[in-house]
């Protein structure tokens, strides 16, 4: 039995569901919202790369590395993809990562409530110890949002990865432990409630 398994998640007109090939179309229109795929510091698909994209996600969750979700309104219409990743079941700890969003849904409550909906999983469900994230050295929209969800800061990795366009990446690591998770909940369902 794999430590994470198909599961559909939802509040707050957000909802999670494994990502698959029916939703193609979907995240072409969503990576077209803004053009992401030119945001030099994402793994957002071209166009023409969206099948590939989900093709290697669907590979990752055989291996047991990542399960991607796509991320759906209320209406079922595709606004983006975010993962599980570098899943260690033996230390109980995930990453949430590859997430991106089309440029529409951006600073609105999707991202606070999918990364809720994430960290309820990962730590009321699957019992996990630590929930880690990276992101680009240069991302600093990323790194915001992160520090926003009450992750802490573990440092860099230098030269730790390669971009879409060949140069290399230094990584900057977060991580948020079981006993720091109730006051980041309270926190968050505090924000998503006064946004209202």
């Amino acid at each position: 039995m794999a430590f994470v398994e198909a599961v559909q998640l939802q509040a707050r007109g957000v909802q999670l569901v494994p990502l698959g090939l029916e939703h193609e179309a979907g995240l072409r229109s969503a990576a077209a919202d803004g053009a992401l795929w030119e945001v030099r510091v994402t793994s957002v698909p071209q166009p023409e790369q969206t099948r590939k994209y989900i093709e290697d996600a669907l590979a990752m969750r055989q291996a047991g590395n990542r399960f991607a979700f796509a991320v759906l309104d209320a209406q079922g219409k595709v606004l983006g993809s975010t993962s599980f990743h570098d899943i260690l079941p033996a230390v109980k700890r995930v990453e949430i990562g590859y997430t991106w969003y089309a440029k529409s849904a951006q600073r609105t409550h999707v991202n606070t409530t999918c990364k809720l909906l994430l960290m309820t999983h990962a730590f009321d469900t699957l019992g996990c110890h630590v929930v880690g994230w990276r992101t680009d050295n240069f991302n600093f929209a990323s790194q915001a949002a992160i520090e926003r969800l009450g992750a802490k800061k573990d440092g860099i990795i230098r030269g730790h990865a390669l971009r879409r366009d060949g140069t290399i990446r230094d990584t900057v690591m977060y991580s948020l432990r079981s006993g720091e998770w109730p006051e980041v909940k309270a926190q968050l369902l505090y924000l998503l409630d006064k946004r209202r």
